[in-house]
């Protein structure tokens, strides 16, 4: 009895597996069929659409009513694929149909039902012969001479059925590889767009990372930088002022001392406040990023002429970006290019983005892998913008930054 109980369950699910996997394989069966003749179908619609762009690109006047013709089928048609590899092969993860993704996966989804449509033929062909070997040698009403014959009739019949059960067996599973491919292609070609743009964007997300550390080191350099070699010289020079005023015994020449300290003293407030400025300017905050940018141009030593078209104000962070973009560019050109003028431009452009460009009539020949040019681009390329400098040999200079908005 416990034999028996062990035996037969495991009999049961055997049984059971043989015939679920029987299913899905007539399952996968009909789905080859239909599609094969939904190939053919493919390929007189690609033909007759490709015939129709082109006529009506050639005459132009039918042009939109034909295009939109063939959008609108090329979607039904896709879906009605998409709904048919459902049904017979599980359902492939596709993004939103679009006309121009549909007609290319038409224009070559009809070579898989070609395929699929040799198999179905290549199985039905194996099994007619095999039936026919099978009924002739079942039905044969010449009893006697199969006695006679029984060797020579085995052999031949075996080496007849070897490669028949072969071939039977390969388009069986080609059946099933038809199928597969069937839905594989339709992933390829009508799906995982999503999932490449979500890989696209954490490459982009993660290089945008690496772009804000270099950048706040960056920053953090070049603000001890600033304050090594600007106001500390200044305070060094007060404090020795001081000392000697204090050493000093005659009246005039403390007075003269304390004079040049109070100078000193100056230089290293406004040196302080150009520092100061540098890492965050008050007026961005307070007035806006067009009030900073006149302030900006106002300080250069060099006219810079503003053009400032936009009419709202910026998230803090893009007027940010903006503001420092300006604020180096303008440094760099006056520092290295002594341009005689210099020309800032901040305007709105396509898909929500704000553009800011910056000329100089300088010599040019600026080098963007320079340290302010290269620092600028990495501190752009952390908000998802561009950077681009075309400086040719005699100028000018032109740097132009694109931020998104959002």
């Amino acid at each position: 009895m416990l034999a028996n109980r062990g035996v037969y369950p495991t009999g049961q699910a055997d049984r059971a597996s043989i015939g679920s996997l029987l299913r899905r394989w007539l399952t996968a069966l009909s789905g080859v069929v239909l599609g094969s003749i939904t190939a053919v179908a493919a390929l007189l619609f690609s033909v007759v659409a490709s015939l129709a762009l082109v006529l009506a690109r050639i005459l132009g006047r039918w042009g939109a009513p034909v295009q939109r013709a063939v959008a609108v089928s090329a979607l039904s048609f896709s879906e009605f694929e998409i709904r048919r590899i459902t049904r017979f092969h599980g359902r492939p993860p596709t993004d939103a149909l679009t006309p121009s993704r549909c007609c290319w996966y038409l224009g070559i989804r009809w070579t898989i039902g070609i395929l699929g449509l040799g198999v179905v033929l290549l199985l039905t062909l194996c099994l007619v012969v095999a039936g026919s070997m099978v009924s002739a040698w079942i039905f044969s009403g010449d009893w006697g001479l199969i006695e006679e014959s029984d060797r020579v009739g085995g052999g031949l019949v075996a080496m007849a059925a070897l490669p028949g059960i072969l071939l039977i067996f390969v388009a069986a599973v080609g059946v099933a590889g038809v199928g597969s491919l069937d839905r594989w292609f339709a992933v390829q070609v009508l799906g995982r767009q999503s999932e490449r743009l979500l890989q696209q964007r954490v490459a982009e997300l993660t290089s945008s990372r690496d772009h804000v550390v270099d950048a706040i080191d960056d920053e953090r350099r070049r603000i001890e930088r600033d304050l090594h070699d600007g106001v500390q010289q200044h305070l060094v020079a007060l404090g020795m002022l001081v000392g000697r005023a204090r050493r000093a015994e005659d009246p005039e020449r403390v007075h003269e001392l304390l004079n040049q300290a109070q100078v000193a003293s100056q230089g290293a407030i406004d040196e302080l406040r150009e520092v100061a400025n540098r890492v965050y300017p008050i007026a961005l905050d307070k007035d806006g990023l067009r009030a900073a940018l006149e302030a900006l141009a106002e300080r250069a030593s060099v006219p810079v002429r503003l053009s400032y078209e936009l009419t709202e104000r910026l998230r803090p962070a893009v007027e940010t970006v903006v503001y420092f973009v300006v604020s180096e560019a303008v440094t760099n050109a006056t520092k290295h290019a002594s341009p005689k003028s210099l020309q800032v431009s901040v305007t709105h452009q396509k898909f929500d983005r704000v553009l800011a460009i910056i000329t100089d009539d300088g010599p040019g020949g600026a080098d963007p892998s320079g340290n302010g040019l290269s620092g600028l681009s990495r501190r752009v390329a952390a908000t998802d913008g561009t950077l681009t400098v075309d400086s040719p040999a005699g100028g000018p200079t032109v740097v132009t930054a694109s931020v998104p908005c959002a």
